[in-house]
Parts: C-alpha cells; sequence; structure tokens
C-alpha cells in the first residue's frame, strides 16, 4: 500500500479509501467485517462513512456496523482513520439536520455511540448549509475539537467558493479550518477540475473523489453486460445509461484493453495521476473487487495516454477562469 498526508496535515492515509456506504443495504455486517479486516491486511487504513448511511429507516445503520467491528478489538480502531459526515436529517424535526451548533453537536455524539469510539478523526460537513453562518460552524466544531471528540475537519460537495468562505472565516478564528474536501469526480464528471481543485491545493486541502467508477459505467460495463455479468435489474439500469454514450464507454473499454488494463483499476490510477487527489473511495462488495483496486496505485498513464484520454473525456478545459475567458 502507498500512503500520503491528507492535504497539508500531517496525518497519513492510504491512497485508496475504502467506502463503506454498501455496508447495511447490500452487505450484511459479518461480510462487512471481513471486507473491513481484509482492507487493514492489505494496507487500507482510511476509511469513509456517513452519519445517514444504512438505507431506508435505518440512518446510521453503517456506522453501528462500523462500530461493532471496531468492538472486536485487535487494534482495528487504533489502526483506522475514520472519516463521517453530518448534515443529513435523522428525523422530521427541524432541529435535526443541517449545520447548526445544536444539530452538530447532537449527530456528533449520536455517531460516536453508533461508532462505539470516543474520536472521529475526520469530521467532514455532507453538504454546505447557506442559512448557518460560518462562524456559528467554526465555534460547534472548534469545541468539539477542544472536547476531544474530533481531530480534523473536512467538506463534502462543496464549490470553489464555499471552501474559500470555509478557509477565510477559519483563518479569522486562528483555526486549522478544512483539511479535506471530498467531490464528485471522475472521467465523465470533471467540473471540479475549474474551481475545487484549484482552490483545494490553494488552501492544502485533500481531495477525496466519490464515485470514482461513476456508478460502474467505467468499470468494464459493456463487457460485463455482453458476458451475463450483471443481475437483471442492474442490467436494465445500465443499459438506460450507457443509451446516450455507449460509444464512448466502448472506446474507454478499448482503450484499457489495448494495455491489458481493468477499466476499474485504470479509472481509478487516472485520478491518482492527479497531484490534487488524495484517495479515491473505492465501494468493493467483494475481496476480489478489492484486490482488483490495489492494481490502480502501480498503473502508469504516460503523456499520450493522459491526452488519449482528455479527447474521449474532455475536462472543462482547464482551470478558472481560463477555461472559459482567455
Amino acid at each position: 500500500m502507498k500512503y500520503t498526508h491528507l492535504g497539508k496535515t500531517g496525518l497519513s492515509v492510504s491512497k485508496l479509501c475504502l467506502g463503506t456506504m454498501n455496508f447495511g443495504p447490500q452487505t450484511n455486517e459479518a461480510e462487512s467485517f471481513q471486507i473491513m479486516d481484509h482492507a487493514h491486511s492489505v494496507g487500507i487504513n482510511f476509511f469513509d462513512t456517513a452519519n445517514g448511511y444504512g438505507g431506508p429507516g435505518n440512518f446510521g445503520g453503517t456506522e453501528t456496523i462500523i462500530g461493532n467491528w471496531f468492538a472486536t478489538g485487535g487494534g482495528r480502531r487504533e489502526k483506522t482513520v475514520i472519516a463521517t459526515k453530518v448534515y443529513g436529517s435523522a428525523s422530521e424535526w427541524p432541529n435535526d439536520g443541517k449545520l447548526s451548533a445544536l444539530n452538530i453537536r447532537k449527530a456528533c455524539d449520536a455517531s460516536l455511540k453508533r461508532m462505539k469510539t470516543d474520536y472521529i478523526d475526520i469530521y467532514q460537513m455532507h453538504h454546505v448549509d447557506r442559512r448557518t453562518p460560518w462562524d456559528e460552524i467554526w465555534e460547534a466544531m472548534e469545541v468539539l475539537r477542544n472536547q476531544g471528540k474530533i481531530i480534523y475537519v473536512g467538506s463534502s460537495n462543496f464549490a470553489g467558493w464555499h471552501i474559500a468562505q470555509a478557509q477565510e472565516a477559519a483563518r479569522r478564528r486562528n483555526f486549522l479550518g478544512l483539511a479535506s474536501e471530498q467531490s464528485h469526480y471522475h472521467l465523465l464528471e470533471r467540473t471540479v477540475e475549474l474551481e475545487v481543485l484549484p482552490a483545494s491545493q490553494f488552501y492544502g486541502l485533500g481531495v477525496i473523489p466519490w464515485s470514482p467508477l461513476a456508478g460502474g459505467l467505467l468499470g468494464g460495463i459493456i463487457k460485463k453486460l455482453e458476458s451475463g455479468d450483471v443481475g437483471r435489474s442492474k442490467a436494465s439500469h445500465a443499459n438506460k445509461q450507457l443509451e446516450k454514450i455507449r460509444p464512448q464507454i466502448q472506446a474507454w473499454e478499448d482503450f484499457c484493453a489495448k494495455r491489458d488494463e481493468d477499466p476499474a483499476d485504470t479509472a481509478l490510477a487516472w485520478l491518482l495521476h492527479n497531484p490534487a487527489v488524495t484517495a479515491p473511495i473505492i465501494g468493493p462488495r467483494t475481496f476480489a473487487q478489492l484486490d482488483g483496486s490495489l492494481r490502480a496505485l502501480d498503473i502508469e498513464l504516460d503523456g499520450e495516454a493522459m491526452k488519449e484520454l482528455d479527447l474521449l473525456f474532455p475536462g472543462p478545459g482547464g482551470t478558472a477562469p481560463e477555461a472559459y475567458a482567455w
């Protein structure tokens, strides 16, 4: 496994982050335990979750599974950099969601209880809250940090100017501010290259791409459909998604086949070639998928390969404002 620092911090995290969104809705507790144990066995120390994960009617269910795994001992908690999120509504009551100081306090305590831990390594805002002042948010985070309940703060799904707002407000308070930004980023969705990535690099944030395989579209979906390696319901959904971009995805799979590389691993490798990226989030459902992802750490894409991919999956044209104004 390869490790890197999370942005400008001294925190060392694996170059692949284990996503746990499927734990509960698609993967039962026993299988989730096995995947987390296997992640540790191959050196992955960075896990991502959220207080809202767990599936319909099971708010916090994923954190509960992680907490039960931590409780089995063996240094599992100590070896894990755990990142969770706050924002989602735990109920229909008005103060049970978003980023008020009240909800940040309540949600953090609830996450700590579910995960059976005294502290959260990275406490991420799952979405920007435009109605709550930054001074209120940062004061709440400062209290949690002073209490030893959180160590770092991160964001998720922020625009570049939200990152700037957050960091400048934190700077006024002499607070570290954001350590990371978790963004929707893959070959088919490159909007963050305009402003989010430059803002993250300027302020020293680590970038953690979610859905790096575009919901499976970049994971060899055409070959899987042709071989019947996709369930009937998923095949129907995949075909609908492919309808408009099948030629592009076919060209992608041909690109990978020429290099004798798996499309999923190559998509992760493309992200890892960007110096702004800390660790893509992988969501394996089997040991084989997890082990396959490790190959991404060793795939080399030279300048010609990167140019070919830029032609196949055009980005926004560079960083802002040059991308749209000389």
